[in-house]
C-alpha cells in the first residue's frame, strides 16, 4: 500500500489534518520505499514496532508543536485524569483564558466536540489501528511471508503483538467514543475510505476485540516475556489480562475471575514488596507486577522519552485537594504519587508516578526533561487483583474480595517510605468482614483510587460504576448524563459528509 493511499485514507479516518502533512513518512520508522508493495523483513518487523508509538507520551509524534488540534502528545492524562476529580490541569489555576484552555474546558465539562482533545486522542487512536492493520496484513500474507523468509516464532509473536496492540486502541476508543468506525484491513483509496466512514456499534467493536486478543494469546510464547532482549513487547500475560479487563467493563463477572485466575496461574507477576517499584525507572524489566507498559527511553532517534515530563516543569499536572484528602493517615501511596510539601527532599510540587523517580537529583534531571526515561504503565498486577476484587464483591464472596483489598493495603503499609522508614504501626488496618456489598465496594473504590491515582484509570471507572455524575457535581463539575461518552470530534464527521454521526448531547 503507497503512501499517498494511506495518506487519503486518514483525510477520513483518524487523520492529522489541514495544518499537517499528510505525506509525511510515518515518524521516521517507516519509509515510502517500505510502505509498498514489495516489504521486506526489516519493514515488516518495523511495521509492528511502530504501532506501538501512539502509546507513547513522546512529544510531537504527529505534528510539531500543534496544540490546537490536540496533537502534542496523547491526551490520556487530560480525558481520563483532568476530567476526574483526581487532577487538576495546573497547581496554580491560570483560568479559560490562558495556558491550554481546552484542558479547562475539560476538566469542568464546558467542552464542544471541537474540543483538541478529542480530535488528538481519536487520532492517536486510529494511527496506531492503521499501523497495526498495515502490520496484520503484511503478517498473514502467506506469500509474502515466504518471500521475505520470516522465521515462524518471529511471524507469529510480532501478529500476536499487532492483534493485541489493535485491540488496545479499540478499547481505549470504545471507551471514550461509543459506537466508533471499525477498520480492520489497511484502506486502499477513497472508496475503501468512503466505506468505513460509519460508526460500528460498541458491541460490535467490543466483539472484535476480544477476536483479536483470542487471536493473539497463542501466538505468543508462555513466558513473562515475549522477547529476551525487548521486554517492553507485548506477552502473554498482556493479552490475557486485557480479557480480564474486557470482561470488567462488560460486567461478566464470573469470566473476570476465571481469566484473572489463569494470569495468576502463568506464575510471572506478583506485587512488588515496595510500591513505588513499579514506576520507579532504576527498577523497570527487573520489577514483578508491571503486565504492560510503553517502554520510553532517552537518547534515542526517533525520540522515544516521556514528554509528559516537560509540561510538570511548566506546572500541569496537580492532584486536586479532594484526591490528597481522600488518603488515610501515614499512607506512604500519597507521597509516592504525588509531592505536595515544600520540604520533602526538597523537591516540591512533583508527581513521583509520572517521573519515575522520588529522588532530589533525579527529579531535578526529569523534571522538565521532555526526553525523560520514566515509562507509561498501562497494567499492573494490583489493578488486575482489584477487578478480581470488583467481580467477587459483585458475586457475593465478600470474604474474597475483602481479602485481595486487605492484600493491596498489606504491600502499602510494608512499603518502605521516602524517607527510608516503614509506616508508623497501625497505618492502613485491614478491613473487617462484611457481607454487606455496598460497604465493600465502597472500600474498594476507595482502593482503587489511592492505589490508582495519576494512572488514567479514574475517569473510566466512575463511568462504568454508573457514580460519575454524582461524584463530578459533588466537586463542582458540569457533568451531565450524555458526558458518559465524549463527542465525536466534529472535523470526523465534517470530512465524512455526516456519514459519522454525533453523540447525543454535543
Amino acid at each position: 500500500m503507497n503512501t499517498k493511499y494511506r495518506a487519503a485514507a486518514f483525510i477520513l479516518i483518524g487523520s492529522v489534518f489541514s495544518c499537517t502533512d499528510l505525506h509525511k513518512d510515518p515518524i521516521g520508522l517507516l519509509t515510502p520505499e517500505q510502505v509498498s508493495t514489495e516489504p521486506t523483513l526489516n519493514a515488516v518487523t518495523l511495521s509492528v514496532t511502530s504501532s506501538y508509538q501512539m502509546l507513547a507520551s513522546t512529544l510531537n509524534l504527529l505534528a510539531t508543536w500543534d496544540w490546537d488540534h490536540g496533537l502534542v502528545f496523547r491526551n490520556d492524562f487530560v480525558l481520563l485524569d483532568i476530567a476526574s476529580d483526581d487532577v487538576k490541569k495546573k497547581w496554580t489555576p491560570d483560568g479559560h483564558d490562558s495556558d491550554q484552555p481546552w484542558m479547562d474546558q475539560i476538566d469542568d465539562f464546558s467542552f464542544i466536540s471541537s474540543n483538541p482533545g478529542f480530535n488528538g486522542q481519536w487520532s492517536y487512536d486510529y494511527e496506531g489501528i492503521a499501523r497495526a492493520n498495515l502490520a496484520i496484513s503484511w503478517l498473514t500474507d502467506a506469500a509474502l511471508t515466504t518471500k521475505i523468509g520470516i522465521a515462524p516464532a518471529l511471524k507469529d509473536r510480532l501478529l500476536g503483538e499487532a492483534y493485541f496492540l489493535r485491540a488496545f486502541y479499540y478499547f481505549d476508543l470504545v471507551n471514550d467514543f461509543g459506537d466508533v468506525p471499525l477498520l480492520l484491513k489497511p484502506l486502499k483509496d477513497f472508496t475503501d475510505a468512503y466505506a468505513v466512514a460509519k460508526r460500528e456499534t460498541k458491541a460490535n467493536v467490543y466483539s472484535q476485540i476480544s477476536a483479536d486478543l483470542a487471536l493473539a494469546k497463542p501466538l505468543l510464547r508462555n513466558n513473562k516475556y515475549s522477547d529476551d532482549t525487548e521486554k517492553w513487547r507485548v506477552s502473554k500475560g498482556a493479552v490475557v489480562a486485557m480479557q480480564a479487563k474486557v470482561a470488567l467493563y462488560t460486567e461478566k463477572w464470573p469470566e473476570v475471575i476465571t481469566i484473572v485466575t489463569e494470569l495468576e496461574g502463568l506464575g510471572f507477576y506478583q506485587l512488588n514488596p515496595n510500591y513505588f517499584d513499579s514506576f520507579n525507572v532504576a527498577k523497570e524489566a527487573s520489577e514483578s507486577e508491571v503486565i504492560f507498559a510503553y517502554d520510553h527511553q532517552s537518547g534515542q532517534t526517533p525520540r522515544k522519552g516521556n514528554g509528559l515530563c516537560a509540561p510538570l516543569e511548566w506546572g500541569f499536572n496537580a492532584p486536586t485537594d479532594n484526591f490528597l484528602a481522600e488518603f488515610e493517615a501515614n499512607d506512604p501511596r500519597l507521597v509516592f504519587t504525588v509531592n505536595v510539601a515544600s520540604n520533602v527532599n526538597d523537591v516540591p510540587q512533583s508527581v513521583h508516578k509520572l517521573l519515575g523517580t522520588f529522588d532530589s537529583t533525579t527529579i531535578k534531571a526529569y523534571k522538565g526533561n521532555d526526553d525523560a526515561p520514566s515509562n507509561k504503565i498501562f497494567i499492573r498486577l494490583a489493578d488486575v487483583e482489584l477487578w478480581k476484587a470488583e467481580a467477587y464483591n459483585e458475586t457475593g464472596n465478600y470474604a474474597a474480595a475483602i481479602a485481595i483489598i486487605n492484600n493491596i493495603r498489606t504491600r502499602a503499609r510494608t512499603s518502605v517510605t521516602t524517607t527510608g522508614s516503614l509506616p508508623p504501626a497501625g497505618t492502613l488496618p485491614d478491613r473487617l468482614a462484611s457481607t454487606d456489598k455496598a460497604t465493600v465496594k465502597a472500600w474498594l473504590v476507595h482502593e482503587r483510587r489511592v492505589e490508582l491515582g495519576f494512572e488514567s484509570q479514574r475517569f473510566n471507572d466512575l463511568k462504568r460504576w454508573k457514580i460519575a455524575k454524582a461524584v463530578l457535581t459533588a466537586q463542582g463539575k458540569n457533568f451531565q448524563d450524555f458526558n458518559y461518552l465524549y463527542p465525536i470530534p466534529q472535523s470526523e464527521i465534517d470530512r465524512s459528509g455526516g456519514s459519522i454521526t454525533q453523540n447525543t448531547g454535543y
